[in-house]
């Protein structure tokens, strides 16, 4: 009682990084709160984690801003895992491991690995020893010294914020005890191929300034915790007396609801969105043509093909007024249209609009960005259905090729992809 008093009475006397590391409540409460997605507590600290994101943000700037690749440097964390979360992990090696939480690390090896080491004491448990190589110059991920600020500054602490994003490059038994492993990780860099295509959907539908409930909440509905998710945005909606404030909120609804397959209610919350953006942005504003599209997937999802390709088409004509020629946000509303068309049976335009997306994709993207990879399997989709399996088997095979090259080798897109290739190859 006495922390949580003083917590009331001196929060803003210091900074939140200081309260986070000081050995009080708050530490296991919150962290434990964003491993089990306890709604009811994340909301009541929603204030706490967006101050606390803003200070690591802040401070990355002053201290990583012009880093270059000479000053990568390694930071430590040792901790346990239950036995089928360190099972699970090694089946993705190679590939990205996110933590929910804010993430505490040190630049001491010995301090981690006596952490690592007291978890084995428990039988249920493994202990792993997190090495981690950290290039400030390839990602904007938000971490900072808190050496200073930290309760435990002999510890040489550097603090990620939450959700931070690594590829696990190596995992290997410590000693002779079975319980006991190094696990080599890189900070992912904003150029990752993979990550990018995990976070594109974020970055086209969330908007600019999402930042503390609202990042976690987004977080939260991408890792398929809907309920988490609604409860915060509805927090969100019941503080916010702008309605332009509220037209993002209803959109982020709307996705939880298309992701539960509550089609109805999605469209609700997405024409809400669009309702307050018709009334206060100008006829071609990009945010239309979010609403538009949104709208556009949900009636796909109701095989309303036509409102679907009405809604797709409106977003192409707004994206078409305010883009350049070659925006990657074009490809989008064209492979969309394409999937419209694809499944109303009339292969002829869906190729069409396959085609112009991969246009555009290939000016915009890397040549071995996975995004292409889904483009040739698209237009190798479409002349398998009209019969030309010859040119299917073509474009089947340039997916398979830039898959293997840019995506971890268990990746699920890989499989589908050699498969309709096995596919076609038995027609002709």
């Amino acid at each position: 009682m006495v922390n949580i008093k003083r917590f009331e009475d001196e929060y803003h006397r210091e900074t939140p990084i200081y309260w986070y590391t000081l050995d009080t409540f708050l530490y296991p409460m919150l962290n434990r709160a964003l491993r089990l997605m306890d709604g009811d507590i994340i909301t009541r600290m929603g204030f706490f984690i967006g101050d606390l994101h803003r200070n690591i943000e802040q401070l990355h700037q002053k201290q990583y801003l012009g880093k270059t690749a000479a000053d990568t440097f390694t930071v430590y964390r040792g901790q346990g895992l239950s036995v089928g979360d360190f099972e699970q992990m090694t089946k993705t090696k190679g590939g990205l491991i996110s933590f929910n939480n804010f993430l505490s690390t040190s630049k001491d090896r010995n301090i981690s690995l006596g952490f690592a080491q007291r978890a084995t004491i428990n039988p249920d448990q493994v202990g792993v020893l997190f090495i981690m190589k950290i290039d400030p110059a390839q990602s904007k991920t938000p971490f900072a010294s808190v050496a200073g600020i930290s309760e435990f500054q002999k510890e040489d602490e550097i603090l990620f914020s939450m959700h931070s994003v690594f590829r696990i490059q190596d995992i290997k038994q410590m000693t002779k005890n079975n319980r006991l492993y190094e696990v080599n990780l890189t900070l992912t860099a904003d150029n990752d191929p993979e990550l990018n295509r995990l976070t594109e959907c974020i970055r086209q539908e969330s908007y600019p300034n999402a930042e503390g409930w609202a990042r976690l909440g987004l977080v939260l509905w991408k890792m398929g915790q809907f309920d988490t998710a609604e409860d915060i945005y509805n927090v969100l909606i019941d503080q916010t007396r702008d309605d332009k404030d509220k037209a993002p909120l209803y959109d982020q609804l709307g996705s939880i609801k298309r992701d539960q397959g509550k089609y109805e209610e999605a469209l609700t919350f997405y024409e809400k969105s669009l309702a307050i953006d018709q009334k206060i942005l100008p006829s071609n504003h990009p945010n239309l043509a979010i609403s538009y599209n949104n709208i556009g997937l949900v009636h796909k999802n109701m095989r309303n093909y036509s409102e679907a390709l009405s809604s797709h088409e409106k977003a192409l004509e707004i994206k078409q007024q305010s883009l350049p020629s070659n925006h990657p946000n074009l490809a989008i509303s064209y492979n969309n249209i394409g999937i419209v068309y694809k499944n109303m049976g009339n292969y002829t335009k869906a190729l069409f609009y396959y085609e112009k997306d991969l246009e555009i994709s290939k000016q915009s993207l890397p040549p071995n960005h996975p995004d292409l990879a889904g483009s040739y399997n698209n237009i190798g989709a479409m002349y398998e259905a009209m019969g030309n399996y010859s040119k299917a088997h073509t474009f089947y095979e340039l997916a398979v090729q830039i898959s293997q090259r840019s995506l971890p080798s268990n990746h699920p897109d890989i499989r589908l992809y050699r498969n309709n290739l096995k596919h076609v190859q038995n027609k002709y």
